[in-house]
């Protein structure tokens, strides 16, 4: 990402999603040895930089190196879903990232990705709902109360059952984004924190049997 009077090189604007943002510098730290600091530590230049599309500001931290060259860092940084998630689930949730900036697709991907994710725990029944299973999970203790009731709060998909569709068919982006926070959410839940708790009891048993 090249630090200057726009930032470049910047896939997608981590606010408005849009691809290949116009990021145009507001601010940047004077002189080219970065910012002073009293803890030994490499100094950091910054700059912060505002999208033309949705107005959103992102800050670039250079250091060291860099400097001058090129940002090391985002602030807040484009979103990229974990590892974590199985491929299906996260290739539809990616998508609903990068769609932010059109609401009515991300709702769609977000709500695709929740299935996918159901589906992996084996809730797979085409007959029910999304939010039936989302119900059945819950009576099968693998979400929490809380978590069903949030998923009941946003709009998954294209296709919720409400009686204000007809007359308000579209998804604003505020509850766009709603949804993709759930399926991001569900996500980490059902997969990420899973894998991270079998990774700290590998890595337990692992440093019990080095002893």
């Amino acid at each position: 990402m090249k630090m200057g009077d726009q930032l470049t090189d910047v896939r997608r604007c981590p606010h408005c999603s849009i691809a290949t943002p116009l990021l145009y510098q507001v601010w940047a730290s004077k002189g080219s040895e970065g910012t002073p600091r009293t803890d030994g530590q490499d100094r950091k230049a910054w700059a912060t930089y505002l999208c033309r599309t949705c107005g959103g500001a992102v800050s670039a931290e250079a250091y060291g190196p860099y400097i001058g060259q090129e940002a090391a860092y985002l602030y807040p940084g484009t979103k990229q879903a974990h590892e974590d998630i199985p491929s299906i689930a996260r290739v539809f949730l990616q998508q609903a990232f990068d769609t932010l900036h059109a609401p009515d697709a991300s709702a769609v991907m977000a709500g695709s990705a929740v299935d996918a994710m159901l589906k992996e725990r084996g809730y797979d029944d085409q007959k029910k709902s999304l939010y039936a299973r989302i119900d059945q999970a819950l009576a099968d203790n693998v979400l929490t109360q809380g978590m069903a009731e949030w998923a009941h709060s946003v709009r998954l998909g294209s296709n919720r059952p409400r009686h204000a569709d007809a007359e308000r068919p579209h998804v604003s982006h505020a509850e766009a984004r709603q949804s993709v926070e759930f399926a991001e959410a569900l996500g980490n839940f059902l997969f990420v924190l899973t894998a991270k708790i079998d990774r700290g009891i590998e890595a337990a048993k692992t440093a019990s049997a080095v002893k």
